[in-house]
C-alpha cells in the first residue's frame, strides 16, 4: 500500500509539479451542482421558492376550506380546490409549449414568478380588507396554478442551457428534490399559518416567495441551447448569447416548415408514450392523496393542522430522500417504476386497515419515497431520449398528459369524500394502482424481449 501523500502536495504546490517523484494526488471530491453552477443553483432556488409556494397554498387553502370555511360538503370543496390547481397545466399546455419555444427562457421564468406574486398579494390584501369569499381563493388558486404552468416546463426544457451533459441527471435529480421540498414547505407552513394567522397571511407568505424567485432568476444567464441552425452550425468559438435579446434563430426551434405538433412528437415515441399513458393511470389514484390527507386528519384522526403538517411533512421528505437516491436505484426505468408502484399500492393500503397517526405518517414516507425514484429515473431518460429540438413541447405535454387524471381525480375522491370514509378511500388508492404496476412491468418486458430479438437478429 502507497503512502497517502501530504497536503503540501497538492496540484499547487511547486515542489509537487517539480519533483519527477511527486505523488500524484487524488483528484479533489467536486463540490455539489449548485454550489459549483451558481447559474443553475439560483434558478433551482428560484423553482423551490415557487413550488413550496404553490403547495403552501394548497395545503393551507384545503385545510381553511375543511375546518373552517366549508360545513358541508368538505371533500367536494377540497377536491375542487385541488382540481382548478392543475387544469391550466392541462389546458394551456400547446400553449405554453409554443411560449417556451419562442420566448427568452429567462423571461418566461421571471415573468410567471412575478405574476404569481402579484396575484397572491393581491388576496393577502383582500383578505386583511374584508372577509374573503371562496371565489376569490378559487381564482387565487388557478392564477397560481396557470403561472405555474408555464414556469415547471420551461424550467425542465432550460437544464441543458445552465449545465454541461455530464451532469444533466443530477441537475433533474435536483429539479425533481424542488417538488419534494416543496411538500415538505406546503406540509410545515400551510395549515399551521392557517391555524395561527388566516388566509390572508398564508397569501402573503406566498407572495414573498414567488417574488424572491423572480428576483433570482433575474440575475441569471443562459447560455445558448445547441441545437443545430438550419442555415448552417454556428461558429465554434461563438461565446453565450445575450438571454434579453431572446433566443437566437437557431435556439428556437426547427424552422415553421419543420416544427411538428404535440402529437407527431409523441407519434415518433412510442415508448415514451406507453410510459406516459402508465403514469396517467397511476396519476388517477396517487394524487388523490392530497384529499384524502385532510378528510383523514378531520374525520379518521379527529385532529388539527399540525397533523395535517406531520403528514405533509412525511410526503415531502420521502419524496426528497427518493429524489436524492433515485440514481442510485439499480435496474431498467420500467422495472424500477413497476416496483415502485407496487410499494405505494402498499403504503397506501395499510392506513385504511390501521387508523394510527404514526402508521399513516410512515406510509406516505414510503409512497413519497417511491414518487421521488421514479420521477428522477423517468425524468432523465426523458431528457436523453427525446431531441433537443422537441423538447419545450414534449415537457410540456407530458406535463399535461400526468397532471389530466388530476382533476379527475380530485373531484371523484372529493365526492367520494362526502360518502364514503377516509379509510375507504386509501383502500381505493392502493387497489387502483395494481393495474398500472402489472402494466409498466409488462412493458418493460415487452421491450427486453424486442431488444433481445433484435439483437439476435443482428447477430445472423
Amino acid at each position: 500500500m502507497s503512502p497517502v501523500a501530504p497536503p503540501d502536495t497538492s496540484l499547487e504546490s511547486p515542489q509537487a509539479i517539480e519533483s519527477p517523484q511527486a505523488t500524484t494526488p487524488p483528484t479533489p471530491r467536486r463540490r455539489p451542482l449548485v454550489l459549483r453552477n451558481r447559474a443553475f443553483g439560483a434558478v433551482w432556488a428560484g423553482q423551490v421558492l415557487t413550488q413550496a409556494a404553490g403547495r403552501m397554498f394548497q395545503v393551507g387553502v384545503a385545510w381553511w376550506l375543511v375546518a373552517y370555511a366549508v360545513e358541508d360538503g368538505q371533500g367536494l370543496a377540497s377536491g375542487l380546490l385541488m382540481a382548478v390547481s392543475t387544469v391550466p397545466a392541462v389546458a394551456l399546455a400547446p400553449v405554453v409549449a409554443r411560449v417556451v419555444a419562442r420566448v427568452a427562457h429567462r423571461t418566461v421564468l421571471r415573468t410567471a414568478a412575478a405574476l404569481a406574486g402579484t396575484a397572491a398579494a393581491g388576496l393577502a390584501v383582500w383578505g386583511w380588507a374584508s372577509g374573503l369569499p371562496l371565489a376569490a381563493a378559487y381564482a387565487a388558486a388557478l392564477a397560481l396554478a396557470t403561472c405555474q404552468a408555464f414556469f415547471d416546463p420551461c424550467l425542465t426544457t432550460s437544464v441543458p442551457e445552465l449545465v454541461d451533459d455530464e451532469d444533466i441527471e443530477t441537475a433533474t435529480g435536483f429539479e425533481m428534490s424542488t417538488q419534494s421540498l416543496a411538500g415538505l414547505g406546503g406540509a410545515l407552513l400551510g395549515a399551521l399559518i392557517v391555524d395561527r394567522a388566516g388566509v390572508a397571511a398564508l397569501a402573503a407568505g406566498c407572495a414573498a416567495a414567488y417574488l424572491g424567485a423572480a428576483l433570482l432568476i433575474a440575475g441569471v444567464r443562459f447560455r445558448t441551447a445547441a441545437v443545430p441552425a438550419v442555415a448552417g452550425p454556428a461558429p465554434e468559438d461563438a461565446g453565450p448569447a445575450p438571454e434579453d435579446a431572446g433566443p437566437a434563430p437557431e435556439d428556437a426551434g426547427p424552422a415553421p416548415e419543420q416544427r411538428r405538433n404535440l402529437r407527431a412528437i409523441l407519434g415518433e415515441l412510442p415508448h415514451v408514450r406507453r410510459i406516459l399513458i402508465c403514469f396517467t393511470a397511476a396519476n388517477l389514484f396517487t394524487t388523490a392523496v392530497f384529499v384524502v390527507i385532510p378528510l383523514y386528519t378531520r374525520s379518521v384522526l379527529g385532529d388539527g393542522g399540525g397533523t395535517v403538517a406531520l403528514l405533509e411533512a412525511s410526503l415531502g421528505i420521502g419524496t426528497l430522500l427518493g429524489s436524492v437516491t433515485g440514481a442510485r436505484v439499480p435496474g431498467r426505468p420500467t422495472v424500477t417504476g413497476a416496483c415502485c408502484l407496487g410499494l405505494m399500492a402498499l403504503a397506501f393500503a395499510l392506513p385504511g386497515l390501521v387508523a394510527d397517526r404514526l402508521v399513516i405518517a410512515g406510509c406516505l414516507a414510503v409512497a413519497g419515497w417511491c414518487v421521488g425514484v421514479i420521477g428522477v429515473r423517468f425524468v432523465a431518460l426523458f431528457q436523453r431520449l427525446v431531441p433537443t429540438a422537441d423538447k419545450p413541447g414534449f415537457f410540456a405535454v407530458m406535463q399535461a398528459v400526468l397532471g389530466a387524471s388530476f382533476p379527475v381525480a380530485s373531484l371523484l375522491f372529493g365526492l367520494a369524500g362526502d360518502h364514503l370514509s377516509a379509510r375507504t378511500l386509501c383502500l381505493v388508492q392502493a387497489a387502483g394502482l395494481v393495474p398500472a404496476a402489472v402494466a409498466l412491468a409488462v412493458l418493460g418486458s415487452r421491450t427486453a424481449a424486442e431488444a433481445a430479438t433484435d439483437r439476435a437478429g443482428g447477430a445472423r
